[in-house]
C-alpha cells in the first residue's frame, strides 16, 4: 500500500512565543559551531564554522579529527543532542529546559569521554552582554515544540535558498546556519574584491569580519527575529552602490531599510502568501537583479540562464 507523505506547512512562528526558547537554544547553538570552528581546517569566509540543516534539526556535518570523524547533531525529532565519532559508542544528552552553564559542562564531558579534546573561547558572540558559558545560569528554556516550529521554519527557507543556489554560476557559498546571529544564508560573489569592513558587531573581531567581506557579495538570509523585529528574509550587497536600496525589488510586500542597508521581507507575509516558495524566491531574484544591475556585475559569466 502506497503511503501518503503530507508535506510540511509553513509554520506559525510568534516571537513572542519564540523568545525564551531560542535565546537558549542561540547559546547551546554556538558552543556547538565554537567546536567546529576550532577542529575544521580553515575555509574562506568563515565556512568552516557554521552548522547545517539536517533531516533531524542542525547539524556540525562530519570533523576530521585525529584520522577519525566525529559530528554533532541537534535533533529536534527525539530532541537530544547526538555526538558520534568513528569507532566510538554514539553519545547523546537529551534536550530539555537546563542552562547554558549545565549544557556546556554536559557536552565537553560527553567529548572528553570519546578522546576528543577541543577547547573554544567560553563566550558568545555577536551578543552583549557575552556571559561566559560556563557562567550562564540566566537562560535555561527549552520547549520542544518552539524549538521543533523554528527548525520547520528553516527548512522551508532551506529548500528555497537552495533553489536560489542553483541558477547561479559563479562562487557561491553553501546554505549554512551561522550560530553568530542564528540565520540560515546563502550568499553570491560576484569574482572582483571588496573594499575592507569597517566591522561593528559586538564580540566579533574586526579583522573575522573584513576576511568574510573581502570579496563582493549579495547575500539573502532567514533571521528568526527580535522583540523589535519580527522573523523575516533578508537580502544585502556589500560593498552596495547607492542605487541599490532605491531599486524596486518583488513582492510589493517587501522594503528596504535605509538604517540597515536591507531589504526585508516578513516571513509572516511569506507565510499567508498562496505561494510561499514562489514569492520568496521572486524576492531573493529581484534583490540580486538590483545588486547585480547597480554594481555592474558580469552577469553573463554568473548566471545560468542569463540572456
Amino acid at each position: 500500500m502506497e503511503t501518503k507523505h503530507i508535506p510540511l506547512a509553513w509554520p506559525i512562528l510568534e516571537f513572542g512565543k519564540l523568545k525564551d526558547t531560542l535565546e537558549t537554544l542561540h547559546q547551546w547553538i554556538q558552543i556547538v559551531g565554537k567546536i567546529r570552528l576550532q577542529a575544521m581546517p580553515w575555509q574562506n569566509h568563515s565556512w568552516h564554522a557554521t552548522l547545517y540543516l539536517s533531516a533531524h534539526g542542525y547539524t556540525t556535518q562530519g570533523i576530521p579529527y585525529e584520522g577519525r570523524v566525529f559530528q554533532i547533531e541537534f535533533d529536534f525529532e527525539k530532541h537530544k543532542v547526538f555526538i558520534e565519532c568513528t569507532n566510538e559508542k554514539t553519545l547523546s544528552i537529551d534536550l530539555r529546559p537546563m542552562t547554558v552553564a549545565q549544557f556546556y559542562t554536559e557536552l565537553f564531558e560527553k567529548l572528553f569521554k570519546l578522546g576528543i579534546d577541543v577547547k573554544i573561547h567560553g563566550s558568545p558572540n555577536e551578543m552583549d552582554p557575552a556571559i561566559p558559558f560556563n557562567e550562564n545560569t540566566l537562560n535555561k528554556t527549552y520547549d520542544p515544540e518552539v524549538a521543533c516550529t523554528l527548525w520547520h521554519a528553516m527548512l522551508k527557507a532551506n529548500q528555497v535558498f537552495s533553489d536560489f543556489r542553483g541558477g547561479f554560476l559563479g562562487k557561491s557559498s553553501p546554505v549554512h546556519l551561522f550560530w553568530g546571529a542564528f540565520d540560515l544564508a546563502v550568499t553570491r560573489f560576484s569574482g572582483r574584491p571588496a573594499p575592507l569592513h569597517q566591522g561593528g558587531l559586538p564580540n566579533m573581531p574586526l579583522e573575522v569580519m573584513q576576511e568574510a567581506y573581502s570579496q563582493e557579495v549579495f547575500s539573502a538570509g532567514f533571521w528568526p527575529g527580535s522583540q523589535d523585529f519580527p522573523p523575516a528574509f533578508y537580502t544585502y550587497a556589500y560593498p552596495a552602490d547607492p542605487a541599490f536600496g532605491q531599486q524596486k525589488v518583488l513582492p510589493d510586500e517587501a522594503f528596504y531599510s535605509p538604517e540597515m542597508g536591507e531589504f526585508f521581507l516578513k516571513y509572516e507575509d511569506v507565510r499567508q502568501s498562496e505561494d510561499p516558495e514562489g514569492m520568496l524566491l521572486s524576492f531573493l531574484q529581484s534583490s540580486y537583479e538590483a545588486a547585480a544591475v547597480t554594481s555592474n556585475w558580469d552577469r553573463d559569466k554568473l548566471e545560468r540562464n542569463h540572456g
